[in-house]
């Protein structure tokens, strides 16, 4: 761009643009080198954090080995073989992270703690250490020959047990070193192809890559041997039949509907089956989902056993498995459940809580209705607030499995909101002294009310002996209220009465007197 016979200003401006260039790719460098370091310590990060999860199912496997011997010290010992097969095979690809970090003078930076990423671009490094034009170094067969060594060890201990062929076919895939297919179409060695060519990060973080490959190998392995353990450990004849019933009681007259089922039963279809000495057709009774269903009619009522067998072929004999199982019957509703939370009566003008149920049938098929009645949140809530009248009739209706319905109902008493206690300085009558009736709170109390309603007073009368009655407003006696108290004799009995209040709800009633004698 900058020869020829094009003019000095001409070859300044195509200099200009050729740095210009230079300094992007430059800049676009710095970024992809950092990419990897970054994608180099999540591969450090989670290979650490796997060789601890390793290391404690393998312990885990070590101790079911020790206490039950017969079922756990075979996998255990192979878990082992592959744990350490794996290790050694790591420790080696970390030798060869060190031999890349001690060739291109790279070393950690103490104060970060990370790599110098984004000086880590020479391509050179395994270049010249694993390949010599189109051959392997003697370190890059080494390297190959380290790769199949461990893929031979893996498979020498998964041996050709057939429920292991899918942990092995997974784990070639894993380490397959097969011929790879360039961008040109072009089949080339998987040495080659991985680490030729590259920065020095970039062969790095694919080296952390394979071990992460290695960890994660030895955990599907032992996870392996854990659930083929578990597999075999559970044989067939420790199975149990479980009853599964499409409900918990049924009403005398119904028919029994459920299901016996066993594990893994699609896989190990029965050759009998009978319940109560009766043969019961497989053909019929089978579904799709590998489960008997059951079908008959129930007894009286009561609790009552299901005893039966299952029979299965294993190992070429006959294997009986109990069924064992039970079932209540209870009698059909005729009457509803019908209480409220806290009083035999409903009171007028306040929230009363009321549970309401149909014995043996679910809250979504009961139905309830009443003056004043609605649904609250939860199973059977309803809340009640009666306006008028002296009784509400509150009338429920259930429906039943088989579509019928059954109702019921339930009266209740109506009552007003008590008559509330008068008191001052909390007492209704007895000895104050006089200075605390005169600084004292006049208060009105619903006593024995099951309902948190509190009341405020609005106002009172205050009356001493041989002076006439003083209206108070508010809760508290007023200066001429304290005026007529000071003139009382010691002894004398003042009374506080026509004490009026309010709720947040209903209309209260005046409150009884409060009859204090003045202690001095």
């Amino acid at each position: 761009m900058a020869g020829g016979k094009l003019s000095a200003r001409q070859k300044m401006i195509n200099l200009m643009y050729l740095v210009f260039i230079a300094m992007m790719a430059m800049n676009m460098s710095k970024e992809v080198l950092s990419a990897f370091g970054l994608m180099e310590a999540k591969f450090a990060d989670s290979n650490e954090l796997t060789g601890e999860r390793n290391e404690a199912l393998l312990a885990d496997l070590e101790k079911k080995s020790t206490e039950k011997p017969e079922e756990f010290m075979v996998p255990a010992a192979k878990a082992k073989q592959v744990s350490l097969a794996s290790a050694k095979f790591y420790n080696y690809i970390e030798t060869l992270k060190a031999d890349l970090l001690r060739e291109g003078k790279y070393s950690i930076d103490p104060e970060t703690g990370k790599l110098p990423f984004e000086a880590m671009d020479k391509t050179d490094i395994l270049d010249e250490a694993w390949f010599t034009g189109d051959r392997l170094t003697k370190k890059g067969e080494e390297v190959m020959s380290k790769i199949e060594g461990y893929k031979t060890e893996i498979r020498d201990i998964l041996g050709k047990d057939v429920k292991a062929q899918k942990v092995l076919a997974n784990f070639e895939k894993t380490f397959s070193t097969e011929k790879v297919e360039n961008k040109d179409g072009k089949k080339i060695d998987w040495l080659d192809y991985h680490f030729q060519g590259f920065p020095a990060i970039a062969s790095y973080t694919k080296l952390t890559a394979f071990q992460n490959d290695v960890e994660v190998t030895e955990a599907n392995i032992i996870n392996y041997y854990l659930g083929n353990v578990l597999t075999d450990a559970v044989s067939l004849d420790k199975y149990k039949a479980i009853i599964l019933a499409d409900k918990s009681a049924f009403f005398a007259g119904e028919k029994f509907q459920g299901k016996v089922v066993i594990g893994k039963y699609a896989k190990v279809p029965p050759t009998g089956l009978s319940i109560g000495g009766q043969s019961i057709d497989l053909n019929e009774a089978i579904d799709s989902t590998g489960a008997a269903r059951l079908d008959f009619n129930v007894g009286g009522v009561g609790e009552h056993e299901i005893d039966g067998t299952f029979t299965f072929m294993e190992d070429g004999k006959p294997l009986e498995i109990p069924i064992k199982g039970n079932y209540v019957v209870v009698p059909r509703p005729n009457s509803a459940t019908i209480s409220a939370d806290k009083m035999n009566v409903v009171y007028r003008g306040v929230v009363n809580p009321m549970t309401i149920s149909f014995a043996g049938v679910p809250d979504n098929k009961v139905s309830a209705s009443g003056a004043g009645l609605k649904r609250a949140s939860g199973m059977g809530k309803y809340n009640m607030v009666p306006t008028s009248g002296r009784e509400v009739t509150i009338n429920v209706t259930a429906t039943l499995d088989d579509g019928s319905k059954v109702s019921d109902k339930a009266v209740f008493r109506i009552k007003d909101i008590p008559k509330p206690t008068g008191k001052i300085v909390g007492q209704s009558d007895g000895k104050l002294p006089r200075n605390n009736v005169e600084i004292g709170k006049v208060s009105a109390e619903l006593e024995d009310f099951d309902f948190d309603l509190p009341l405020t007073v609005t106002s009172f009368k205050f009356k001493v002996p041989g002076q006439p009655s003083v209206t108070c407003s508010g809760n508290r006696l007023s200066g001429a209220a304290k005026a007529a108290l000071r003139k009382a004799k010691r002894g004398a009995t003042v009374q506080i009465f026509d004490i009026k209040s309010r709720s947040n709800g209903p209309a209260i009633k005046p409150a009884t007197p409060a009859v204090i004698e003045l202690a001095n």
